[in-house]
């Protein structure tokens, strides 16, 4: 491993009924003035919202509601939560809600103390250096969002979509109650584990040596997520099942299986291109993305990757010649995918066409390259992009 620091101070309230009592106790301790950040208003249909409101009354805390976050969300709305976080004198925000939620009201909490656009934070014209104290109930098991300093913006004026990770925006306190995602549906359930498993991919396929430990704990997150999303799916209120979705989520991004590592991730950024412009739901993108990702990867300098994957995640046997080994793997993965959780395989269902793919595939490199578990430019991810149709 190389050298790195891991300071991850979210405090977490793991497990049934906990913003109960805690909830409020926490807000108050940043002060009065609470955003309530929240989606489309499911939370209401479950009955969530009047519990969090419940609590809130209880320290008399003042509360400003801002509602519609949409998936993939907008910079419209990081906009009007950080003019209403100035207006309001905003001490904390509360967003209640998935990773879409959580995203926004980072960036919200950001734009709270800066005078210019808010895009300009998600385009790095702009420092990040303070930002309201967040607070979280999550409601999907997802992007891992709950207990990273990361967030995703999306513009639909200029068609990007952009990630940035800072600490100022990591989480102060994050609720995590599994029965909060009993009412999440079939496809979301299913496009989140993908997206977890992305999250695990996009750092334990990597080149370099020494990380066996972190590479055996994420071997072990992504059998969790392979053996608990079919249980969730026919069962969606199984509580193991979503605890063990809810915990895997947070901990497959929150920055501990790095291990010092400088990685560039692959799929992410060329997910970001697609749906910036089909707004298609990011973790089904990265579905049909990864299988193809990797059997253009899959050379014989990467072989031992894959077959590691191969044997350790999927029990493939290891006697068996490299190469089939590799190529089973990716197949595994793809029946799991297509398969066993239902996703749909490829862009052609989805309404995607080639006639994009040139200038997703550029954007995706910066014009210049993706400095990833395999170097790809941008006719390279053109020609990924293209096997996915």
């Amino acid at each position: 491993m190389n050298n790195f620091v891991y300071d991850i101070p979210t405090k977490v309230y793991f497990g049934k009924n906990q913003i109960e009592n805690n909830l409020g106790k926490e807000l108050a301790s940043f002060g009065k003035n609470v955003l309530l950040v929240y989606g489309g208003g499911s939370i209401k249909k479950t009955g969530l919202y009047d519990k969090v409101i419940k609590e809130l009354k209880k320290e008399n805390l003042k509360v400003t509601e801002l509602s519609g976050i949409a998936p993939n969300p907008r910079v419209d709305s990081v906009r009007e939560g950080g003019r209403i976080c100035k207006e309001k004198s905003i001490d904390v925000i509360l967003a209640v809600g998935g990773g879409s939620v959580i995203d926004a009201a980072k960036f919200m909490g950001a734009a709270a103390y800066y005078e210019g656009d808010a895009w300009d934070l998600s385009t790095r014209k702009a420092d990040i250096k303070k930002c309201l104290p967040i607070v979280t109930v999550l409601t999907l098991s997802a992007t891992g969002s709950e207990m990273d300093c990361g967030g995703v913006i999306s513009n639909p004026e200029t068609k990007d979509k952009l990630g940035r990770m800072e600490r100022p925006m990591l989480p102060s306190v994050s609720f995590l109650d599994p029965e909060n995602t009993f009412t999440v549906s079939k496809y979301q359930t299913a496009c989140g584990a993908a997206d977890i498993l992305s999250h695990l991919f996009e750092v334990y396929f990597d080149m370099s040596k020494g990380f066996y430990m972190l590479d055996c704990f994420m071997e072990g997150l992504m059998k969790t997520v392979i053996k608990f999303t079919p249980i969730a799916l026919k069962d969606p209120e199984n509580y193991e099942a979503r605890a063990n979705l809810m915990w895997a989520s947070s901990w497959a991004i929150n920055g501990f299986i790095n291990g010092g590592r400088n990685i560039e991730w692959s799929c992410h950024p060329i997910e970001h291109e697609v749906s910036a412009i089909y707004d298609i739901t990011h973790g089904l993108g990265l579905a049909v993305i990864t299988p193809r990702w990797m059997r253009y990867c899959l050379d014989d300098s990467t072989e031992d990757k894959f077959c590691q994957f191969g044997i350790n995640v999927f029990d493939i046997d290891k006697s068996l010649p490299k190469k089939e080994i590799a190529e089973e793997s990716i197949k595994r993965l793809e029946s799991f995918l297509f398969e066993t959780i239902g996703l749909d395989s490829d862009f052609k269902a989805l309404n995607i066409d080639e006639n994009t793919i040139k200038i997703m595939a550029k954007k995706a490199c910066g014009g210049k390259h993706i400095n990833g578990f395999k170097k790809l430019y941008a006719e390279d991810i053109e020609k990924i992009l293209k096997n996915c149709l």
